[in-house]
């Protein structure tokens, strides 16, 4: 579903034909339909993205259309920063009488994934030198985004099950949740470097005898080294969701409402055992009737049931149903504009706020093609603190001191927000491109403090709505 062409071709396509067809009634699909593509995107946390997936929709007679009765997913995608993607989705209504059934098997494997610290601006991130190690004419100072990075494989595996309580608007939710994180190189460091330095020139590379924040947090003991390489998580997730949404791609009316637990006890199987919440409200409001303007808003809470829960779980947003788990705070899935990972805590809260606007409608060769522009303001926070104190060994405290100071010894975070456009194309209520930008407002803030804290902005080329 992520690709340049895709947009450029059916915006040239809608110049030609938009006066005869803007006008027509929306065509109800019916049987299969098949998106075989390249996936060829942006990410400015990844990279570009080199890729194939297939979209399967089954939406049968059409009596359910613009929701499928069916749908598989498939993706393998490759990212010019590292980064491989491989997923396998599949999303059923029908097989189980009275229950939507989703599964989903997910591999990642990131040889250099964002890790900036815990408790958002309680982690110092060193803007100059990663900027200054970006000037390709500087030849004083080395590349130094590899500060701020860790090797990550993760695999992931889900079953859900939803039904209903109540008229098809309140459900339970259950499944079962596998999955096997494994963080740092081969060797127990953070990185391959000579991997990151490889084809580098020798006054770029990044030096053997600079830590990564990674090992720094080992070094101090924040990060335990019972903990530090992974481990495999063994979850049963319970929820229930209140669901009045006018339809799922692209809804323009209702609420969609979840809360969730997520337990994970030792002889499930977890090698460090854990307990977490999370709650999500979203609300859409029509402004303007037949989807033409839009207010969208999330609030979303992610908790820690206990005083602890390990430090590789925390990037992972809860998700149940066609979806899955998600990486954040940061990046596109969560707060767009904000760096990948910047806001890890054992309790976070944010939002999302949007403002959509279909400004065109029309059919085309039998399919619904529509385009949409979108303002929005994201926003999050810890708000209640992952252990940063020191637990290492003595002749390391008067670099950790260092290090806490220049932050000035916060002793909690405070929010992180950005703003942004974007642009989508829809066609089918379904298969959407996302074009969007981001932009944290502490790069102009006045605070030394926090200012350039959260990274210059991104832009990505994506699919979906946010929520």
């Amino acid at each position: 579903m992520r690709y340049i062409f895709t947009l450029l071709l059916s915006t040239l396509m809608a110049v030609s034909a938009l006066a005869q067809e803007s006008s027509k009634q929306e065509i109800v699909k019916t049987g299969y339909n098949f998106g075989p593509l390249p996936a060829v995107a942006f990410d400015a946390d990844k990279g570009f993205q080199l890729g194939a997936l297939l979209n399967i929709y089954d939406f049968g007679d059409g009596s359910t259309y613009p929701n499928t009765r069916q749908q598989w997913y498939f993706e393998a995608s490759f990212f010019t920063k590292g980064s491989q993607l491989f997923v396998v989705s599949y999303d059923n209504r029908f097989l189980i009488p009275g229950v939507r059934w989703s599964s989903t098997l997910t591999l990642t494997n990131d040889k250099a994934m964002d890790f900036y610290g815990f408790n958002g601006y309680m982690s110092y991130y060193d803007h100059e030198k990663v900027a200054a190690g970006k000037d390709k004419a500087n030849h004083n100072d080395y590349i130094y985004t590899p500060k701020y990075r860790v090797n990550r494989l993760a695999m992931l595996f889900k079953s859900d099950f939803t039904g209903n309580i109540w008229q098809n608007k309140l459900f339970w939710e259950a499944g079962y949740h596998l999955s096997y994180i494994k963080q740092g190189y081969e060797d127990k460091q953070a990185l391959n470097l000579e991997k990151i330095n490889k084809n580098k020139e020798d006054y770029k590379m990044f030096p053997a005898d600079e830590t990564p924040v990674f090992d720094l947090y080992r070094r101090w003991g924040i990060i335990s080294e019972d903990e530090a390489w992974g481990g495999w998580n063994s979850t049963v997730r319970l929820g229930l969701l209140f669901d009045t949404r006018d339809k799922e791609g692209a809804p323009s009316r209702g609420i969609w409402a979840e809360a969730h637990a997520t337990l994970a006890p030792k002889w499930l199987g977890t090698t460090n055992p854990y307990y977490r919440y999370s709650a999500t409200f979203r609300h859409y409001l029509p402004i303007v009737k037949n989807d033409i303007l839009t207010f969208a808003y999330r609030l979303n809470y992610e908790g820690t049931i206990g005083k602890t829960a390990p430090y590789y779980v925390l990037p992972f947003i809860t998700v149940m149903g066609p979806s899955y788990d998600r990486d954040g705070m940061g990046g596109y899935r969560t707060i767009r504009g904000l760096m990948r990972n910047r806001v890890q805590g054992l309790d976070v809260a944010s939002y999302n706020a949007e403002l959509r606007w279909r400004f065109v409608n029309f059919a085309l060769w039998n399919q619904n093609i529509a385009f949409g522009l979108s303002a929005f303001s994201d926003g999050t926070m810890v708000t209640r603190n992952y252990d940063m104190s020191f637990k290492g060994e003595e002749q390391h405290r008067a670099e950790y001191d260092e290090y806490m100071a220049r932050t000035g010894n916060r002793t909690s975070d405070r929010p992180h927000i950005t703003v942004g456009a974007g642009l989508r194309f829809i066609m089918n209520q379904n298969f959407i491109v996302a074009f969007e930008y981001g932009l944290p407002v502490s790069k102009f803030s006045k605070d030394e403090l926090i200012k350039n804290q959260d990274g210059n902005g991104a832009f990505y080329i994506n699919t979906g709505f946010l929520f």
